[in-house]
């Protein structure tokens, strides 16, 4: 007798039903009326499923047009087409098993969330400010959940990088108010996909059933409970997504339907992670086939992109997570070395449904022509990408960092950043660039400039204020450190007051040191100021050249102008204001936006060393 095991609301994300001794998956879960993408390719898993017959479906405005059968007869895969008459209700799936008994299926067919997209899904902008979080590494709001049965990496090890330290998505959501407070407008959460492996599951790299949330985390509801709570407080989430690898525990991979679903090599081949022979025009097709079809390490199968059911599995689980959930964009990993006409295909299936959503991608490469060749930009060459955006690696490596730790020079120092900043003529919207000074893979910010919190302002400062959307890594506002060598864990430590009984509870201010709540506070006027900011947040930016180590840039618009002064000297500078009368002339005071101190504009403007005046002009 067939036992149904999800619940209505859709808590579990595959939906299981049992036969006798047989259990059978189908993915995805359910589907929505009045969906754009309404023609859907429905997985079902289980044993020798691919060996029934007369697959059929009566249910008013869906249509069975193809059923898809696999040389592992543990998988059929239904093409179905659901009618814009079609209403919310389960839909009855028969077949015939190979004894010729009938089975029975069941597919929800449900009203869209509430809103249809206009309520979510509304993209990080400009105007925001993004907030990193390795869910693992925050804060344990559910100690219940620290050890899930079952699974294979059981390790719980607070004294050890390499190990789970419990931090989960209740720990995040307990801290909604302490985001809002800092300025946080929008909560990047590294991945929160199942991670079932062996060991190093911390980071979520490795996806092992993209169809649930990881239960260490506290499964689908604690996501769903987040990002609902999240958004009352006008907070946006935005989802880690992998589309290049799984991890080798994945179903899909331990039970392959065919052997095109993944990429085949003779023996063991690693990506060369040479993006340039993605857009050499003089590249040797082994090189962007390395590049592109590599794995990344043995542990994570690279997807062959290719095959048009990897395709739709992944487009459809992309789509189902935004209507699912509500999340408001996607930052897509390893962006580079996915099959680039297919992130093209699956970026545009969810901007046709959701016209306001955002979609940025890691590209860790080195120069702006790289680096603009993976996002929207003004080439004129036979690829043309679709992805809104990147992770400006440019402006962190050859921008901000020799502007802080560099001596000036012609093409040195604060010059560096100056002249990546010009290069922005390539892309078809700047402003949808990611900023950053550190992330989950990278030394931590106050380590790379020596502790020297000088430069760590001075850096804050250009973050909160120059073009792109700005993202900090948790603990930038309490000075965390640590380098990546000799292991990356040693940037991913626990946020100190995130557990019970730790020692210092640096959520408030009173856990906090005075040297903490100094870098708090600045970070924390300046990320509320850019909240009210026209300027800031969708005005333009005019920039000066540098000259003796000082850069002075502008953001502007009709009704707002703030000046922005960054002195890389280690002693005080006097700059001549009347350079700047394109932009000063017509104001005669200015607002420091940090110390909150208004004076009157003169013919020069003293300057302390190392520092970044960040002026509202009157």
């Amino acid at each position: 007798m067939r036992k149904r095991l999800f619940l209505l609301q859709l808590l579990l994300t595959a939906v299981t039903f049992s036969f006798a001794q047989n259990s059978y998956e189908l993915y995805p879960s359910n589907w929505w009326v009045g969906m754009k993408y309404n023609k859907i390719q429905l997985m079902i898993r289980g044993n020798d499923v691919g060996k029934h017959s007369d697959f059929s479906i009566r249910y008013p405005g869906v249509t069975l047009t193809k059923v898809n059968r696999f040389s592992n007869r543990n998988y059929v895969i239904l093409d179905i087409t659901i009618a814009p008459v079609a209403k919310p209700g389960t839909i009855g799936i028969r077949s015939k098993n190979a004894a010729g008994k009938q089975s029975n299926f069941e597919f929800d067919l449900v009203p869209r969330r509430k809103g249809n997209g206009t309520a979510y899904a509304n993209g990080a902008t400009s105007s925001d400010l993004m907030y990193l979080i390795m869910p693992d590494r925050f804060s344990n709001g559910d100690p219940s959940n620290d050890r899930v049965p079952g699974m294979l990496d059981q390790t719980l090890r607070r004294d050890t990088v390499f190990n789970r330290h419990g931090g989960d998505l209740k720990g995040i959501q307990n801290h909604l108010d302490y985001f809002t407070d800092l300025g946080v407008t929008a909560l990047w959460l590294n991945p929160i996909i199942e991670n079932d492996m062996p060991e190093r599951t911390e980071h979520g790299y490795a996806f092992t059933n993209h169809y649930k949330v990881d239960r260490r985390l506290g499964g689908n509801e604690a996501y769903r409970n987040l990002i609902n709570a999240a958004h009352a407080k006008g907070i946006k989430i935005i989802q880690d997504a992998v589309y290049n690898h799984v991890g080798i525990e994945h179903i899909l991979f331990k039970d392959q339907p065919d052997s095109t679903w993944f990429h085949r090599w003779p023996k063991f081949t690693q990506t060369n992670y040479k993006d340039q022979a993605l857009f050499d025009p003089y590249a040797a097709a082994i090189d962007k086939k390395i590049m592109s079809d590599g794995w990344f390490v043995p542990s994570m199968p690279d997807w062959d992109q290719s095959n048009p059911f990897v395709q739709n599995f992944l487009i459809q689980h992309a789509i189902w997570t935004v209507e699912q959930f509500g999340i408001d964009g996607w930052r897509i990993d390893t962006y580079a070395y996915n099959d680039l006409v297919f992130m093209n295909k699956c970026n545009k299936a969810l901007y046709d449904e959701y016209p306001r959503i955002s979609i940025f991608g890691e590209t860790w490469v080195h120069g702006v022509p790289n680096q603009s060749f993976f996002c929207e930009n003004k080439y004129n060459i036979p690829y043309k990408s679709n992805l809104q955006a990147t992770t400006d690696f440019q402006l962190l490596f050859y921008g901000i960092q020799p502007a802080c730790n560099d001596k000036f020079g012609w093409t040195d120092g604060v010059n560096k950043l100056y002249t990546t900043a010009a290069q922005d003529y390539v892309y078809k919207d700047p402003m949808r660039q990611v900023i950053f000074l550190d992330n989950h893979d990278l030394p931590r910010f106050y380590s790379v400039v020596g502790e020297d919190t000088s430069k760590y302002k001075m850096a804050f400062a250009w973050m909160l204020t120059f073009r792109g959307i700005p993202q900090m890594y948790y603990g930038n506002e309490i000075l965390m450190t640590g380098f990546t060598s000799p292991n990356d864990g040693y940037v991913r430590q626990d946020f100190p007051g995130g557990w019970e009984g730790d020692k210092d509870n640096k959520f408030t201010a009173a856990g906090r040191t005075e040297k903490e709540n100094k870098i708090f506070n600045y970070i924390k006027r300046l990320a509320n100021f850019r909240k009210t900011s026209s300027a800031i947040k969708t005005g333009k930016l005019m920039q000066f050249l540098p000259a003796d180590g000082v850069y002075v840039y502008f953001r502007y618009d009709a009704k707002q102008t703030v000046m922005c002064v960054m002195n890389t000297n280690a002693e005080p500078k006097t700059i001549d204001l009347t350079r700047f009368t394109e932009r000063i002339k017509g104001f005669s005071s200015a607002v420091d936006v940090a110390a909150g101190v208004e004076f009157k504009l003169e013919k020069e403007l003293q300057l302390m060393p190392v520092s970044n005046l960040v002026l509202e002009l009157k």
